[in-house]
């Protein structure tokens, strides 16, 4: 029979990462989340193209088959348009308060990046809340601290 002291269970945490506000983290912020504007500023061009593109075919088709369907269809095209640009829309506002925070940032701020999961040993006599609050604290992709007991 195994001795108490020598038995461990391999559990697994969440672990809280953290970066350092730098120039260099500033900036790659910056860019993604810019990048993420362009995205939706693209994805709402598409959906006016496609709007305009599918209310041309109505209008063809329309003219040969009946003409009076034609504004209904018309209009829910467009609501259909008005739903998918107002999501649109919401997301660029979200993205572009996160930026308005980044660009708020004082430097050497730590700011939370996410959670990761790790395996961690525990056995007998353990403070298993203090093994759990374990955090990785960042500057510029590169481990700076490990704060927690491991």
């Amino acid at each position: 029979m195994a001795d108490s002291t020598e038995t461990k269970l391999l559990l697994r945490r969440q672990i809280t990462v953290k970066a350092v506000v730098t120039p260099l983290w500033k900036e790659d912020a910056q860019r993604q989340l810019q990048a993420q504007i362009d995205q939706i500023d693209g994805q709402l061009q598409q959906v006016d193209l496609q709007a305009q593109q599918i209310v041309a075919e109505l209008k063809k088709q329309a003219a040969a088959d009946a003409p009076e369907l034609l504004n209904t269809r018309i209009q829910e095209v467009q609501a259909q348009v008005n739903t998918r640009q107002g999501e649109l829309l919401q997301q660029k506002n979200n993205v572009l308060q996160q930026l308005d925070q980044v660009q708020r940032l004082e430097m050497e701020e730590e700011v939370n990046q996410g959670q990761m999961d790790n395996f961690f040993y525990a056995k007998q006599g353990d403070h298993l809340i203090q093994k759990m609050q374990v955090e990785i604290l960042l500057r510029d992709g590169v481990i700076e601290q490990i704060r927690g007991t491991l």
